[in-house]
C-alpha cells in the first residue's frame, strides 16, 4: 500500500509495514462511516415523521396543507447545505478533514436536540414552528459540510485500486441511516397507538439521535488526518482557486445530483409519505419502504464501488442509471395497480438498487477528479448546491404534483425526468483510472 500523505507523518506506518497501515485504514474507515451514519440519521429522520410533525407544529386545517408546510420545513434544511458546503468544505481543505468532521457532528447534535425537545404549537404558539425551522437550518449547515469531508477522507484513506469501494461507504451509510430511522419508526408505529405516536412517540427517534453528540465526537477524535498543510490560506483563496480552475467540473457535479438526490429522498423517505398519503397504507407497512430502501442502498453501494474499481467508474455510473429510467414506469404501474405491500416493497428494492450502484460511484468520481487542495470544497459545493436545489425540493414537488394532478403516476414522471438530466451530465464526468495516484 502506498503511504498516505498526512499532517502528522507519525500517525501512519510506512509502505514497508502493510499490516500496520491496513489497521490504520480500517480504523479510519470505521470512524468515518460510523460518524456519517449518526449524522445522516439525524438529518433524514425528519422526513419519515413529516406527517406527524405537520400536525404538531403547523396549525393548518387541510391535511395536505399541514403536510406541505412540514415538507417545506424539511426543504429549509437544504437551503443551508450550500453554505455548509462552502464554509465547512473550505475549512476541511485548510484545517484538515478530521477538524471539519468533528465540527459538523457537534452542529448536527444541536439541531436534533431542538427538534426532539421543542414543545408543540398548542403549547408555545408561533415559537414552535420557528424553532423547528431554526433546527433544520442547523442540520442543513452540518450536512452540507459532512458529506464532502467524509467522502474525501474515505477516498484519500483508501489504497489505490480500492477508492471506489472505500468511498462508496459514504453513501452506503446514508442508506444505513434511513434504515435505522425507518426501523425505529416501524417499531414505534407497531407498539404505540396513533394517539400516543402523535402526542410523544414521534420524539423518541430524535432523542435517540442525541447520541450523535458524545458518541460522534469520540469517534471522530480517533481518526487520523489525511490532509497535508495547504499552501492556500483563507476560504476566499480556496474558493477562488476552485472556481477558476475547476468551475466546469463543479457545475457537472451539481447536475449529476439532480437524479441522484431526487431519487435518494423519494426512495429513502418520501415513499413512506407516498404510501400513507396517496396509497393509504398502514403507517407500519409504509415505514418498511424506507427500511427496504435503506438496506438495498447499504448493500448496493459497496457492490457498485467494488465493481468500479475493476471495470472503471463510468460504466457503473451510467448503466444502472439507464436501467433506473427504463424501470421506473413499469415499477409504478405495479405499485399503483396492485397497492399491496409485497409488490410495493419489491419495486422499492429494485429502484433503490439501481440508484445505489450509480450514486455511490459518482460521489467517488468527483473528488478523484479534483486536486487535494480544493477536493473537499469542490465535492461539498457540487453536492450541497445540487442537493439543495433538487433534493431539498423533491418531497415538496412530489406532493404538489400528486395533489395537483391527482395521478399517482406523476411521481414516476418526476423521477424519470430527474434521472435523464443526471444521465446526460454523467457523460461530462471523466474521473481518473481507479489505480491512478490522486495524492
Amino acid at each position: 500500500m502506498a503511504p498516505v500523505v498526512t499532517r502528522n507523518p507519525e500517525a501512519y506506518q510506512s509502505a514497508a509495514m502493510p499490516s500496520a497501515a491496513s489497521t490504520v485504514s480500517r480504523r479510519g474507515m470505521a470512524a468515518a462511516i460510523l460518524g456519517n451514519w449518526l449524522e445522516f440519521y439525524d438529518f433524514t429522520v425528519y422526513g419519515l415523521f413529516a406527517v406527524t410533525i405537520g400536525k404538531q407544529f403547523f396549525p393548518v386545517e387541510s391535511e395536505s396543507g399541514r403536510l406541505l408546510l412540514s415538507l417545506a420545513t424539511f426543504g429549509v434544511g437544504f437551503v443551508m447545505r450550500p453554505l455548509g458546503g462552502i464554509l465547512l468544505g473550505a475549512y476541511a481543505d485548510r484545517q484538515g478533514r478530521k477538524a471539519a468532521l468533528t465540527l459538523t457532528i457537534a452542529i448536527m447534535a444541536l439541531g436534533t436536540a431542538m427538534i426532539g425537545l421543542t414543545p408543540s404549537y398548542a403549547q408555545i404558539g408561533i415559537a414552535a414552528p420557528l424553532l423547528i425551522v431554526l433546527a433544520r437550518l442547523l442540520q442543513g449547515l452540518s450536512a452540507g459540510g459532512e458529506m464532502g469531508a467524509a467522502t474525501t477522507y474515505l477516498v484519500e484513506l483508501a489504497p489505490r485500486g480500492k477508492r471506489g469501494f472505500f468511498g462508496s461507504w459514504q453513501y452506503a451509510t446514508q442508506g444505513l441511516a434511513s434504515m435505522t430511522a425507518a426501523l425505529l419508526g416501524f417499531g414505534l408505529a407497531s407498539a404505540l397507538s396513533p394517539e400516543s405516536m402523535e402526542a410523544w412517540g414521534w420524539r423518541i427517534p430524535f432523542l435517540f439521535g442525541l447520541l450523535i453528540g458524545p458518541v460522534g465526537v469520540y469517534i471522530r477524535r480517533q481518526m487520523n488526518e489525511t490532509a497535508d498543510p495547504r499552501p492556500i490560506s483563507g476560504t476566499r483563496s480556496v474558493l477562488r482557486t476552485l472556481l477558476t480552475n475547476h468551475g466546469r467540473l463543479v457545475v457537472v457535479g451539481m447536475l449529476t445530483m439532480f437524479g441522484s438526490s431526487v431519487t435518494a429522498y423519494v426512495t429513502g423517505s418520501y415513499f413512506t409519505t407516498y404510501a400513507i398519503h396517496t396509497l393509504h397504507m398502514a403507517t407500519d407497512t409504509a415505514m418498511l419502504a424506507s427500511v427496504v430502501g435503506g438496506l438495498v442502498i447499504l448493500v448496493g453501494c459497496p457492490i457498485g464501488g467494488w465493481l468500479s474499481d475493476r471495470v472503471g467508474r463510468r460504466p457503473v455510473m451510467i448503466i444502472p442509471r439507464v436501467l433506473f429510467i427504463l424501470s421506473v414506469f413499469p415499477a409504478f404501474l405495479v405499485i399503483t395497480g396492485l397497492q399491496s405491500s409485497a409488490p410495493f416493497l419489491l419495486m422499492v428494492a429494485i429502484l433503490s438498487l439501481f440508484q445505489a450502484m450509480s450514486a455511490g460511484v459518482v460521489l467517488v468520481a468527483i473528488p478523484e477528479s479534483l486536486p487535494r487542495a480544493v477536493r473537499t470544497s469542490g465535492l461539498s459545493i457540487a453536492y450541497s448546491v445540487g442537493v439543495a436545489i433538487f433534493g431539498g425540493t423533491s418531497q415538496f414537488v412530489a406532493t404538489w404534483l400528486l395533489d395537483s394532478t391527482g395521478n399517482p403516476m406523476a411521481l414516476a414522471w418526476y423521477l424519470a425526468g430527474a434521472n435523464l438530466v443526471s444521465l446526460i451530465a454523467l457523460f461530462g464526468l471523466k474521473p481518473p483510472q481507479p489505480t491512478a495516484d490522486i495524492h
